[in-house]
């Protein structure tokens, strides 16, 4: 199987582009595409969580399945370097599908 040439790359940004931290993302998900809403997560007392979202993108499936696989990829290497992620079991509660 011949693995076709990659294309040259230039990245640039546009002019409202803009960086953020983010520790709480849901994602929502239709027959068309994918949105991802990012969001900084509070915890204001022990059974009350605030997350106040700033951003929400959308991806088509073919995008959107690209991102699993680098984010993957990544994952693995920062496991590999630093060891393994912990995951809270309260913060895997599977929500609705739009």
């Amino acid at each position: 199987m011949n693995t076709p040439n990659q294309p040259n790359i230039k990245l640039s940004n546009t002019e409202d582009y803009r960086e953020s931290y983010a520790n709480s993302v849901q994602v929502r998900v239709n027959v068309w595409d994918f949105f991802l809403v990012f969001g900084t997560l509070q915890q204001q007392t022990e059974t009350h969580v605030e997350i106040r979202n700033f951003q929400g993108i959308y991806l088509s499936p073919q995008q959107a399945k690209a991102l699993m696989a680098i984010l993957q990829q990544n994952v693995a290497g920062y496991e590999g370097t630093f060891g393994e992620i912990k995951l809270d079991p309260r913060m895997m509660a599977a929500g609705p599908v739009h």
